[in-house]
């Protein structure tokens, strides 16, 4: 494994959204992505955890909890008990100078609990409040819970991942989360930036985990609409492209190819020694070509299947052809553009010493995000932040000491 670039964590740095107070209420995958982007640019993210902590803790790897660390970074850990008298007066002292309020409860029971839109922006008209749910806070599926694999099977999305003959498949991580978490990022500072030019001022944001993860499914329905066609699975391959697809080689590794332009298709079709195909009608055009992908494919795997990876990589790459390889996580960490652009860094660690892990995306070059902090332990901010709102320091004390009840 190569070496990644160190990083090292600077309490004092500041990014593009200091001063951004953001109350992290979330739990598990969606909210912490959403506020880790706010975290990376200088946001100071307050989460907001039960005396147990946020389930993402527990997500572990042969016993590590590497989510945690790496999504919990830039960010500060207050235990709130919210069943609890003094603990709910606490929440409140933190929501009056907060600029956003992000929670992930099943729909209505942030109201069954007092804090309720409309008794968040009564105590703070100019705060942003996220609501992220799987379905939605309306809707006959509002109450229903809201899991991503679920979504990711309700979307249509697993329907479309796999082969024909063979079952839908999920996908092997929390996509419709991570999707959830970027857009809810762009609709916060999209409500900020209202706020700030005087559009508006507090908003609620209604963040379901089902409508992002269906948007990036394309035009689907309105070709149903229009043309009655339901999109099938079709493994590696493409319903709007051809040649697209993934191909063995003779060692047994995998590439992965494209031509979705008219004139990168005809360079393939060249570099195979095909160049025939270029002139035969039922390969002419991509709609024609898409009508015969199995002759593509054909085609082209028999190209891929005598030749070894590297070579087939080098051939195609010197012609101009897209192309690339398939990669696991040891493959990217041994890749000179991995390492050149910094796409993984090493960050200081107080348990393993050092921590790889995604380095801040994406790149700006005039207010670029910061390392500020190692993930926290459970309540290690919780007297520093009370304090910082001038909570009652007696009553702070009692919630600090009652934290593991």
């Amino acid at each position: 494994m190569s070496e990644f670039a160190r990083k090292h964590w600077d309490p004092n740095a500041e990014g593009p959204l200091e001063g951004v107070k953001v109350l992290d209420l979330s739990r598990l995958v969606a909210g912490n992505m959403l506020s880790l982007q706010l975290a990376d640019f200088g946001a100071d993210v307050i989460k907001i955890e039960p005396p147990a902590g946020d389930p993402l803790r527990e997500w572990k790897d042969e016993g590590l909890s590497l989510f945690w660390k790496t999504y919990g970074r830039n960010k500060r850990s207050v235990v709130l008990n919210l069943r609890e008298t003094a603990d709910r007066e606490a929440l409140w002292a933190l929501v009056a100078s907060a600029d956003v309020f992000i929670e992930n409860f099943r729909p209505g029971t942030l109201e069954q609990m007092g804090f309720g839109p409309e008794a968040l922006l009564a105590r703070n008209p100019d705060l942003v409040v996220v609501r992220i749910s799987g379905f939605g806070q309306t809707g006959p599926y509002a109450e229903f819970p809201g899991f991503g694999t679920i979504v990711e099977g309700m979307s249509g999305y697993a329907y479309r991942t796999g082969f024909p003959d063979r079952e839908p498949v999920l996908p092997p991580l929390a996509l419709a989360d991570m999707i959830a978490g970027v857009y809810g990022m762009s609709a916060t500072m999209t409500a900020l930036f209202a706020r700030e030019k005087g559009r508006a001022r507090g908003q609620v944001i209604d963040l379901s985990l089902l409508e992002p993860i269906f948007s990036v499914l394309g035009p689907e329905a309105g070709i149903y609409a229009l043309n009655g066609t339901v999109k099938e699975r079709i493994g590696s391959a493409s319903n709007t492209a051809c040649p697209r697809n993934v191909y063995r080689c003779a060692d047994g590794k995998y590439v992965a190819l494209s031509g979705s332009t008219p004139a990168v298709a005809r360079r393939i079709f060249e570099i195979i020694g095909r160049a025939d195909m270029n002139d035969d009608p039922r390969f002419r055009s991509n709609s024609e070509r898409l009508k015969h992908r199995d002759l593509v494919d054909d085609a082209i795997g028999a190209w891929f299947a005598v030749r070894s990876h590297d070579e087939a990589l080098a051939t195609m790459r010197d012609s101009g052809a897209t192309v690339g390889p398939i990669y696991n996580i040891a493959d990217a960490t041994e890749d000179a553009h991995f390492a050149e652009r910094e796409v993984i860094v090493s960050l200081d660690d107080a348990e393993h010493g050092a921590l790889p892990m995604h380095n801040i995306v994406p790149r700006m070059s005039e207010t670029p995000g910061r390392f500020r902090r190692p993930a926290p332990a459970l309540g290690e901010h919780t007297a520093e932040v009370l304090a910082e709102v001038g909570f009652n320091a007696t009553i702070a004390a009692a919630i600090v000491a009652g934290a593991g009840r």
